[in-house]
């Protein structure tokens, strides 16, 4: 799992996206509700540049067309350019996320899964969700390929 997720994220090698997104979709495939929407966790825009594209996105493109789940990729957005979380506490990635996400167009759904590599402390997808429950989205689920 970290062969791919770091060939994926700092090789731009998509091959492991969709290989990984493939397995999330055959995971989920099965589950009895499936939400209206796809949300990547976004990367801020200097980022993005510097990276060229969003590792979260390539997976969620896969999951999307395997399982018929429209994506809201410009649903939210990273507003601050916060240091990478890799290395720091629990505490201080709180801290760094704090009101860095916003929601700039509705998602268009009242369940929604917001989709992430990894999830360590958790504490990019709760900054998400929270952006996400000021719109007043009913149902938040979070779908990773890896817990940390």
């Amino acid at each position: 799992m970290r062969h791919l997720l770091h060939a994926l994220k700092f090789n731009a090698h998509y091959p492991c996206a969709r290989l990984l997104g493939t397995l999330m979709a055959e995971r989920l495939a099965a589950l009895p509700e499936r939400p209206g929407r796809l949300i990547p966790i976004p990367l801020h825009a200097a980022r993005y540049q510097q990276r060229g594209f969003n590792q979260s996105t390539e997976i969620a493109r896969t999951i999307s067309r395997l399982l018929g789940i429209p994506l809201a990729v410009n649903a939210c957005i990273r507003t601050r350019a916060t240091p990478p979380q890799t290395g720091l506490p629990a505490k201080q990635r709180r801290v760094n996320l704090k009101n860095a996400f916003q929601v700039i167009e509705h998602p268009g759904a009242s369940h929604v899964a917001i989709i992430d590599d990894v999830i360590t402390t958790g504490a990019t997808v709760n900054a998400v969700a929270k952006a996400l429950r000021r719109c007043r989205i009913e149902r938040i689920d979070v779908w990773a390929c890896a817990r940390a």
